[in-house]
C-alpha cells in the first residue's frame, strides 16, 4: 500500500484537547497521504466493552486493507501488551485489553515494542499510531513485533433461551438514548426490564411521537428507542438492561 490507505481512528480522547491531532501528525508524518477516519473519539473513558461494541458494528464496513487504529487504554504503560494484527482482510493495532477478542479467531498477531522514548502515558501516540502508519504503507505484519497470543479476552455477552423467550441485554447506549442489544431480528414481543414495548416495528415513524418502540437496526439486532425522546430516559435502561423476546 501506499498513499491513499485507509486508516481508522476510534478513541475515548475526545476532542477538546490535543490527543487526537497529535495522533494524526504522527500517522501522517509516517503514512503521508492516508486517508484518516474519525469512527469516533467519544467513547466514555475507558469503556472497552462499548469500543468493541462500536468497532465490530464499523470495521467491515471498510475496504479490504483498512487498518483500524482502537485506543481505548486504562492499562496505558503498565503490564498489558501492544498488538497488532491481521484478521479477515483487515488489519488492526491496539492494546491487548479485550478490545479486539471478537477478531482473534485465525488472527496473526504480533505484540508491539515499546521504544524506551515512549510516553508511559500515550502509547496512541508512541506506539500505536507508528505501527499502524507502517501497516498503511506496506510493512509486513512479522516486522513489527514478536508473534504472540494475547493474554486478555472479552467476550461480549451472548443472548441465552429460556423457553420461547430469548433473553439478551443492552450492550451499548447511543447518544440518541436508543438501547442497542445483542438479541439477533426477531418479529417477537419486547420487553425491557419489566415494561413490555410490543412487536418489533420497522422503523421509528411506525408509534406516535414519545411512544417505545422496538425494531431491527442498522447492525441488524433489535434496538429499542423513543419516538422524539430517549429509550434510556424514558425506561430506566442502562448497559446490562435485560431485555426480551417472546415468539
Amino acid at each position: 500500500m501506499g498513499g491513499g490507505s485507509v486508516i481508522t481512528l476510534l478513541t475515548d480522547f475526545g476532542t477538546t484537547d490535543s490527543y487526537v491531532a497529535e495522533v494524526k501528525g504522527v500517522l501522517l508524518r509516517h503514512a503521508p497521504g492516508a486517508v484518516l477516519v474519525d469512527v469516533t473519539h467519544e467513547l466514555p473513558p475507558g469503556d472497552i466493552q462499548a469500543a468493541q461494541v462500536t468497532l465490530g458494528r464499523a470495521w467491515h464496513r471498510f475496504p479490504t486493507g483498512t487498518v483500524h487504529l482502537c485506543v481505548v487504554d486504562p492499562g496505558v504503560g503498565g503490564a498489558r501488551a501492544a498488538l497488532a494484527l491481521r484478521a479477515r482482510g483487515h488489519a488492526f493495532v491496539g492494546p491487548d485489553n479485550g478490545v479486539f477478542t471478537e477478531l482473534l479467531q485465525g488472527a496473526r498477531i504480533v505484540t508491539l515494542p515499546i521504544p524506551p522514548e515512549a510516553s508511559a502515558t500515550f502509547h496512541g501516540r508512541d506506539v500505536f499510531a507508528p505501527a499502524a502508519a507502517a501497516l498503511a504503507t506496506g510493512t509486513p505484519l512479522t516486522a513489527l513485533g514478536t508473534s504472540a497470543e494475547p493474554r486478555e479476552r472479552r467476550p461480549l455477552p451472548q443472548p441465552r433461551r429460556e423457553g420461547p423467550v430469548t433473553v439478551g441485554e443492552v450492550l451499548l447506549v447511543d447518544r440518541f438514548g436508543n438501547l442497542l442489544t445483542n438479541l439477533p431480528a426477531s418479529s417477537g414481543s419486547v420487553t425491557v426490564g419489566e415494561r413490555t414495548i410490543g412487536p418489533v416495528r420497522r422503523t421509528f415513524a411506525d408509534v406516535a411521537p414519545g411512544a417505545p418502540v422496538a425494531y431491527v437496526g442498522s447492525a441488524d439486532t433489535i434496538e429499542v428507542a423513543v419516538r422524539d425522546g430517549s429509550a434510556a430516559l424514558q425506561l430506566g435502561a442502562a448497559r446490562g438492561t435485560v431485555v426480551r423476546v417472546a415468539g
